[in-house]
């Protein structure tokens, strides 16, 4: 099961890796079946852990910093722009 979840993933461990694999999928299912064990008639299923939604904060308009201001903390600028090293070579 390790080698074929290990193909799946496209993942490569070695032996000692796949045994501390195998030990932790065990215990994972044996928690499952543990989990299984419950009563769980009448328990309605739960898709979210509170009954909360679009739970935003207020749209507050607030002050900003103008353009002089944020190119200070910058280390290479031209007046207008932050200027960064190229990335992309063609």
């Amino acid at each position: 099961m390790v080698d074929k979840l290990a193909h799946l993933a496209k993942l490569q461990f070695g032996d000692t890796e796949k045994a501390a694999i195998k030990t932790d999928l065990q215990r994972m299912i044996q928690f499952v079946e543990k989990l299984n064990e419950l009563d769980t008639t009448g328990v309605e299923p739960m898709l979210h852990m509170s009954d909360n939604v679009n739970v935003l904060r207020e749209d507050i308009v607030q002050g900003s910093i103008g353009r002089s201001e944020g190119l200070k903390s910058a280390p290479v600028q031209d007046g207008v722009f932050f200027k960064v090293p190229k990335v992309i070579k063609k």
